[in-house]
């Protein structure tokens, strides 16, 4: 009996194992050649993984596809609801036409971070599909950040939404997804600029320091992603700003790399592809000093 028990555990991590290197082949990949404030329409399979989370029926925040079944976003879109009114648009170009992509699911599970609090720290949020969906050109997973990556100031980033394209300017019809390039600015002087103490090691800065580019109302739980060899990997998760778009105040967001072992603990099966991104030689952020910034 202990050795029946025994060969079933062993075929069990077996397929755990087959199933997470699978995740890692596929995700983070695009079409060969596939707004945002400051941004741009993307081209359809250019983010395959942006999803429209949409309540009762219209878009209310953005999230990405992190495996066939599950759905990362921030604690911030859906904390205190329930799954009831909720449904996630995958393989969308816009939101408003048709989309022949496109497919739909309902929620079947919701998990905010328990430790979300209201200064926007642990912004992250789990969603599980009512059913699994099928990986093709225009719908699959992208690589998330793994445990000690490190995304050094000016690391070009990239963020996608549907969200506001000026601070009260809804993005035209027919509400094609927008795309924007934003490098990363180092905590140190982001904490500097939003007020010390502020930001906190669970999240990630980018932006402009002129303004003009940014993520914005409507693109909240969506994804930051920067390229590593060939593959996307998700950085951060769209949380908080003040206004959009404004001198001296990037954009902040969920920082995933915090989060691998959280995720992992509620994704028993489907795990997503973890990838350690590495950022080469020293951050200049790490020497970057400001009044009352204690020094590193």
């Amino acid at each position: 009996m202990a050795l029946r028990k025994m060969i079933h555990l062993l075929v069990l991590v077996s397929l755990l194992s087959a199933e997470s290197k699978a995740q890692l082949e596929v995700c983070g990949t695009t079409l060969p050649n596939p707004r945002i404030v400051g941004g741009e329409d993307a081209a359809p399979g250019s983010w395959p993984w942006q999803v429209s989370l949409q309540r009762n029926g219209s878009h209310f925040c953005g999230g990405s596809l992190i495996s066939k079944e599950w759905v990362m976003s921030a604690a911030h879109c859906l904390y205190g609801t329930t799954t009831k009114g909720w449904q996630v648009s995958l393989g969308s170009q816009n939101l408003q036409g048709e989309n022949p992509n496109e497919v739909s699911r309902g929620v079947a599970t919701i998990i905010t971070h328990p430790d979300y609090d209201n200064s926007f720290n642990n912004d992250i949020a789990l969603l599980q599909l009512s059913s699994p969906v099928e990986f093709t050109d225009y719908i699959r997973p992208v690589c998330v950040a793994a445990s000690g990556s490190v995304f050094n100031n000016g690391t070009e980033s990239w963020v996608t939404g549907w969200g506001k394209i000026k601070e009260g300017e809804s993005l035209p019809s027919p509400e094609t997804l927008q795309e924007v390039t934003v490098p990363v600015i180092g905590n140190r002087q982001c904490d500097c600029l939003y007020g010390v103490g502020t930001i906190t090691d669970n999240m990630i800065c980018a932006g402009v320091l002129a303004g003009g580019k940014d993520s914005c109302w409507g693109d909240s739980g969506g994804p930051m992603m920067s390229k590593q060899g060939s593959v996307w990997v998700q950085s951060g998760i769209v949380s908080f700003g003040r206004g959009c778009a404004q001198p001296n105040l990037p954009g902040v967001y969920a920082r995933v790399s915090r989060y691998q072992s959280w995720i992992s603990s509620h994704i028993s099966s489907d795990k997503p592809g973890f990838v350690q991104f590495a950022s080469s030689g020293v951050d200049p952020d790490s020497s970057y000093t400001c009044p009352d910034l204690p020094s590193t």
